[in-house]
C-alpha cells in the first residue's frame, strides 16, 4: 500500500483529464450551432481529440471516451455509468459542456495497465 501511495504520477488525475476534455470540446464545438447533419462528425472529432491528448500524457492507462451531444430543446437528458474496477488505480471523469444551442457530455474512463 505504501508503494502505491508514493507513486502519485501513476494515479489517474481527474482534474487534468477534465481540463483536456473541456479544451477539446471548446475548440471543436465552441463557435458552432447545433446541426443534425454534422453531429456525427463533431462527436467523432471530440472523442478522437480527447483520446489523442490523453494518450500524450504518457501514463499507463487504457482510455475509453464517450460523447453525447443533444440539441437544447427543453427535453430532459439523463445518463448513468457504472464500473467494476480498482479504485486505487483506475478512474473516470465526466465533463458537461454547453453553448446556446446544444449540450455535450463527455465521459472518460481510465483503466490502469499493470506493469
Amino acid at each position: 500500500m505504501e508503494e502505491q501511495a508514493s507513486n502519485g504520477e501513476a494515479d489517474f488525475n481527474a482534474e487534468e483529464a477534465s481540463s483536456i476534455v473541456k479544451e477539446c470540446v471548446d475548440v471543436i464545438l465552441g463557435g458552432l450551432s447545433y446541426d443534425q447533419d454534422k453531429i456525427n462528425q463533431w462527436m467523432a472529432a471530440v472523442v478522437e481529440q480527447c483520446l489523442t491528448h490523453l494518450v500524450k500524457l504518457g501514463k499507463m492507462y487504457k482510455y475509453i471516451v464517450s460523447c453525447t451531444v443533444m440539441q437544447k430543446s427543453g427535453a430532459g437528458l439523463h445518463t448513468a455509468n457504472s464500473c467494476f474496477w480498482d479504485n486505487a488505480t483506475d478512474g473516470s471523469c465526466t465533463v458537461r459542456w454547453e453553448n446556446r444551442t446544444m449540450y455535450c457530455v463527455v465521459n472518460v474512463f481510465a483503466i490502469a495497465i499493470p506493469s
